[in-house]
């Protein structure tokens, strides 16, 4: 060991470490999917709680006798249980709908960096092998690139826990013959990227989507001297940012995004909420079935009769047949004044008799309705002692 700086030989030895624990997460891995293997045989669903939580009590109690507390070990353990459930999902899904790791064509909201960019990359590295990158200005262009062929999914926003629904997203759904095949939520960490030398008080103009200003306007408010200037992406502020290179200019974004514009974190954390979480839905150009091994979600787009108390009848129908309503959404049928379209989410598999029913039953009593996708919930509720 070097006198003059043993933290390199401590350095060495965690690393060398590291690399063990990552041999090992890919061994845990590797047997997910023999278990999901099995799981095909013997139609097991893929999570069984009870389970799991005999598993998190047991690694507590092993944890203590090596000093590990409780809190640690239950963090790091609710990833491990959430990378081998979503493993198992997403093979028992390809296995069903026959897909396989094959190559894709995604389109998403932005150039490389945004928040849509990186929810792409985190829905291909479960799903796909190798991935074709597509990034678009506009919400219209990405569902256009899936319609005409030229890519294979889109991955748009729909909700955020902050600043709400994405009624731009919402309003093309009313039209596209797309269908929802997936979901996945991404937590929005937003921070004031720069890049030089600078503090938040030189700052003149900060740079960003409109939708990260509402989520964070209370932070801005603090800054009454700042410029806000709309762009059409994150990526787009990062990258003028970069461009422009002085200290008097900002951009609202991620820190993986802004890394890759070579610019600084300022400040992080900055929404109003503490969790900010934004949902993704993937689209295709046909449906997917889901087995009934995993949780599923299939969303609705629904018009009601005017008359009074019809969207109160639409949703007994569901009460009725057991189903839970995760999510009601209206938005105006463009063209219609004062009518409008209603999105809802359901917990539960389109193949079900439930859902079949349900739909028998609304198809009856509304002017419309349509199913814009039965795809797996992808929303892995973590499990927590007992």
């Amino acid at each position: 060991m070097s006198m003059d700086n043993p933290l390199l030989s401590l350095r060495d030895k965690i690393t060398a470490l590291d690399e063990k624990l990552l041999i090992l997460l890919a061994e845990r891995r590797a047997l997910s999917v023999e278990v999901a293997n099995a799981k095909m045989l013997t139609k097991r669903p893929v999570r069984d709680i009870a389970r799991e939580r005999e598993l998190l009590e047991k690694l507590i109690e092993k944890g203590k006798l090596q000093g590990l507390d409780a809190h640690y070990v239950t963090q790091l353990f609710q990833q491990i249980i959430e990378d081998s459930v979503l493993t198992q999902q997403t093979l028992l899904q390809q296995h069903l709908n026959q897909t396989g790791s094959e190559n894709a064509r995604i389109a998403f909201l932005g150039p490389k960096g945004s928040w849509s960019h990186i929810a792409a990359r985190k829905y291909a590295a479960r799903h796909f092998e190798n991935v074709i990158e597509s990034g678009c200005l506009k919400f219209n262009d990405i569902i256009q690139q899936v319609e005409t062929g030229q890519a294979d999914y889109a991955v748009v926003p729909i909700e955020n826990t902050s600043s709400g629904s994405i009624n731009d997203v919402y309003d093309l759904l009313q039209n596209t013959s797309l269908s929802i095949v997936g979901e996945l939520t991404i937590p929005i960490d937003h921070c004031v990227l720069v890049a030089g030398t600078t503090d938040l008080q030189q700052i003149k103009t900060i740079y960003s989507h409109p939708q990260p200003f509402q989520q964070c306007s209370q932070f801005i408010s603090r800054f009454a001297q700042w410029k806000t200037e709309y762009t059409e992406s994150t990526a787009a502020a990062m990258e003028k940012v970069a461009a422009i290179n002085s200290p008097h200019v900002a951009a609202l974004g991620s820190e993986a995004g802004g890394a890759l514009y070579g610019l600084q974190v300022l400040e992080r954390d900055l929404a109003n909420q503490k969790q900010n979480i934004t949902r993704f839905i993937i689209l295709a150009r046909k449906p997917v079935e889901v087995t009934s091994q995993v949780p599923a979600k299939t969303t609705l787009l629904m018009a009601t009769g005017q008359q009074a108390g019809a969207l109160v009848e639409a949703l007994m129908v569901l009460r009725n047949h057991n189903l839970i309503m995760s999510k009601l959404e209206s938005r105006p049928i463009h063209g219609n004044p004062w009518e409008e379209m209603f999105y809802i989410d359901v917990q539960g598999n389109r193949r079900s008799e439930a859902m079949e029913n349900a739909l028998k039953e609304l198809q009856g009593i509304t002017r419309f309705l349509k199913v814009l996708g039965c795809y797996p919930s992808e929303n892995v509720v973590p499990v927590e002692r007992g």
